[in-house]
């Protein structure tokens, strides 16, 4: 049968593309993701669940972002993967931001821009067996950690408040693997370690919390900014909307986890099925309750920092560590890319 004469080849066409246009709208305006080199300060466990989980429900991915995320090896080796331009963003400990902004004055500026743990969670262990009950006991004993941990690096100042000479230790240079087992074995009197990593992993090891002291240094006299979100200033500069949203989306991820953390340790299970559940859940509790969600953080939102703290935090570090250049603490800190403060409240 004919087509009629107003209905010629040049309308079929118009015709027909019109009715691919609605299909064809997102594709056509549909921007590539932005991907993210992201890196962890240590290994996956419970409080990388903030990260996995913010992953997992597509809060990146809801930013147009595609986030990489690797396993660290201590927060010195993050700030080293940033400065090498081998990741763009990830968590690194204030202390070690601080050490090298103090050893690296000609390097590229690496900023911490959202605070992630209110409080540093360096702790001392050691067995009740030993005898070691108040921090002044530790005189004259061995102390383990490996040359990077956070708590042997502060040791000057946990020190300092608790009337201990910075030398009546004696330091055992320690790999993080082997560290609580040489207490156990009585190899050391005490280890620095993470209080959340020392506690579950000497626990795994058939110590009970019981037969445990331990000595939170935010409990004796050093209440630091623990790990923060850092990156690249130039990348910042760059790629600030990629930042923003980045923050957006952990802020999201990090209250997801305090809300239901079983759903964080589902995630991490994804990336690594071997993980003991019940062992991670109670990690990243502790995280989440001891050091990032505090009664501060949860008066005054998520993620900022006070300045007169951070300036007293950054000058202390500075002395303990005996950085030869000076860190300039209102340059320390970018709060520009931080979510409005009503989302980052609890």
């Amino acid at each position: 049968m004919p087509l009629p004469a107003s209905l010629n080849r040049r309308h079929l066409l118009t015709l027909a593309s019109a009715a691919t246009l609605p299909a064809l709208a997102p594709a056509l305006h549909a921007r590539p993701a932005t991907r993210l080199r992201f890196t962890l300060d240590w290994r996956i466990d419970g409080p990388g669940a903030i990260v996995l989980l913010t992953q997992a429900r597509g809060y990146f991915a809801d930013e147009g972002l595609d986030v990489v995320i690797d396993a660290g090896n201590g927060s010195a080796a993050s700030v080293q993967r940033l400065a090498a331009d081998t990741h763009d963003i990830g968590f690194a400990d204030m202390g070690s931001l601080v050490e090298f902004r103090g050893t690296h004055p000609d390097a590229p500026a690496i900023d911490a821009v959202y605070m992630l743990m209110d409080r540093a969670p360096a702790t001392v262990f050691a067995l009740k067996s030993s005898g070691i009950r108040r921090p002044a006991d530790l005189a004259g004993r061995k102390l383990g950690a490996p040359v990077f941990d956070a708590g042997r690096k502060t040791w000057p100042l946990f020190a300092q408040a608790n009337g201990l000479a910075p030398d009546a230790v004696t330091w055992v240079n320690v790999d993080p693997a082997l560290r609580e087992m040489l207490l156990i074995k009585g190899d050391v009197d005490a280890i620095t370690s993470f209080y959340y990593t020392g506690l579950l992993t000497l626990e795994a090891r058939g110590v009970p919390a019981e037969d445990l002291v331990t000595f939170r240094y935010a409990d004796h006299g050093v209440s630091l900014y623990g790990n923060a979100v850092v990156t690249r200033a130039a990348f910042a500069a760059a790629q600030p909307q990629a930042v923003a949203g980045f923050l957006r989306a952990l802020n999201r991820g990090i209250k997801a986890c305090v809300a239901d953390p079983a759903a964080g340790i589902q995630a991490i299970r994804q990336r690594d099925p071997l993980l003991k559940a019940d062992v991670e859940e109670r990690r990243l509790r502790a995280f989440l309750d001891h050091f990032v969600a505090t009664p501060a953080v949860r008066q005054a939102g998520l993620g900022g920092a006070v300045p007169a703290r951070l300036a007293s935090d950054v000058a202390r570090i500075s002395t303990a560590f005996g950085l030869p250049h000076p860190v300039d603490a209102s340059k320390l800190f970018n709060p520009a890319f931080l979510p409005a403060q009503r989302e980052r409240l609890l």
